[in-house]
């Protein structure tokens, strides 16, 4: 069983930078792709960016240019650099991890005010 918790969420204004975390614990043999997905008020859950084991990342159109993913396979913690925030970047943002199964963490609100 993994765990996974996320932190660094919280309200900035527009323009702004966050920086979201999130570490695995628990029985871990090994962690595949981790990400973030988000949920926009009223939307379904989407992906925000994904990145592989090796280090390969992929982020969503809308988010390119902005956000970055990164991990540390050391310390079982993957993490989303959130630089020019948008109002329409507000969403509650998940964690993802897999091994054989698929993880998902509490989520982090982020608000991003106008």
């Amino acid at each position: 069983q993994v765990q996974l918790v996320e932190s660094g969420g919280g309200l900035v204004q527009a323009g702004g930078s966050l920086r979201l975390s999130c570490v695995a614990s628990g029985i871990i043999f090994r962690l595949n792709t981790m990400g973030w997905y988000r949920q926009r008020p009223g939307k379904q859950r989407e992906l925000v960016a994904t990145i592989t084991t090796t280090g390969s990342p992929n982020h969503a159109d809308s988010v390119k240019g902005r956000f970055t993913i990164s991990r540390d396979n050391a310390k079982n913690t993957v993490s989303l650099q959130m630089n020019s925030l948008k109002p329409e970047d507000t969403a509650v943002y998940y964690c993802y991890a897999s091994t054989f199964s698929d993880y998902w963490g509490q989520g982090t609100q982020v608000t991003v005010s106008s």
